[in-house]
């Protein structure tokens, strides 16, 4: 049976009161928390890369406003692909979740999916992924089959590596690559360094969001550069979101971008300034809405590319 029969209830961290939780069939509910559905701040995070790039790549072509097509496969894309890597991330994790208090409410460790059903919905999730993939040119489709090595490897970082985030970031910052490819069907160097400033972000964003289970990490031996960093998370991630910024406004300047991105970009350092000034690593709540305030900062850097990017095409 493919329906899941049993609903223990949200998962501990999601959103309280979501539609996953309150409208949907509880036959689905279990499914909808595999894919993350609740929690829309995950296919947030691994959308603003695409989103950026394919501005990105407007300004340099001169094209005016991002392909709408293309903004509405890396959508679609973004939702499915993230909800495929959390379902696979779970049923590799499924021993660690359930030694974790914030993971142990998740599906499969709360017994509301087996790891079979988990697998089969694995593969619908991935198929949508591959329907998307395939309405873009050659070049990207290979691009985008590349990007399945970092989403494989990425849960077994935990075990081996301080830097887990890092590879996060390898993942989560491909779409990086993508947006440009779309609409050139080859990379350059400004893309290649939009993602490299991911990257950053990410390992940025995410060890804000590892300070949650610190301590239960600490004692299933699982690592992160929440506890690498410990007391000096502040300063990485000074280090880590000046690098990010300032490789964003190298990005932009490699493609000929105006003031309009260079404003989303300063306006978008001063947010994440903020996030430093009043992280308290300590306190789960405030380090998880932290985590989610990066979506502002996504839609901060989005409008300002594409703000010049309609500037550029209307004065060409």
């Amino acid at each position: 049976m493919f329906f899941s029969t049993k609903d223990t209830g949200p998962v501990a961290d999601a959103v309280k009161k979501h539609w996953v939780d309150t409208r949907l069939p509880a036959g689905l509910r279990a499914y909808a928390r595999l894919a993350r559905w609740e929690r829309p701040i995950g296919w947030w995070l691994l959308l603003w890369p695409c989103w950026w790039s394919a501005a990105l790549a407007a300004i340099a072509a001169g094209n005016g406003w991002p392909n709408p097509w293309h903004m509405l496969l890396f959508f679609v894309g973004a939702v499915a692909m993230r909800g495929a890597g959390c379902t696979y991330n779970d049923i590799v994790d499924v021993d660690i979740d359930e030694q974790v208090e914030r993971t142990r409410s998740r599906p499969i460790p709360a017994g509301q999916v087996t790891k079979s059903q988990a697998k089969i919905f694995l593969v619908l999730q991935a198929l949508v992924g591959l329907i998307v993939l395939l309405q873009f040119n050659t070049f990207s489709i290979a691009l985008g089959v590349v990007s399945l090595v970092p989403v494989a490897v990425y849960p077994f970082m935990k075990r081996i590596t301080n830097w887990p985030q890092l590879f996060l970031g390898f993942a989560f910052s491909w779409g990086a690559l993508m947006g440009w490819a779309a609409v050139f069907g080859e990379l350059s160097l400004a893309p290649v360094l939009l993602y490299i400033g991911g990257i950053c972000w990410t390992i940025g964003y995410d060890t804000i969001y590892a300070h949650q289970d610190k301590e239960d990490d600490a004692l299933v031996g699982v690592k992160s550069t929440a506890r690498l960093f410990g007391d000096k998370t502040r300063p990485a991630l000074i280090a880590l979101y000046a690098l990010a910024s300032v490789l964003f406004a190298l990005a932009a300047t490699l493609a000929d971008a105006g003031p309009a991105a260079f404003a989303g970009i300063l306006l978008g350092a001063l947010h994440l300034g903020w996030q430093i000034v009043v992280i308290d690593i300590d306190d789960g709540e405030q380090c998880l809405e932290l985590f989610r305030s990066n979506k502002i900062y996504g839609w901060i850097l989005f409008a300002g590319f594409t703000v010049d990017a309609l500037i550029s095409w209307m004065f060409a």
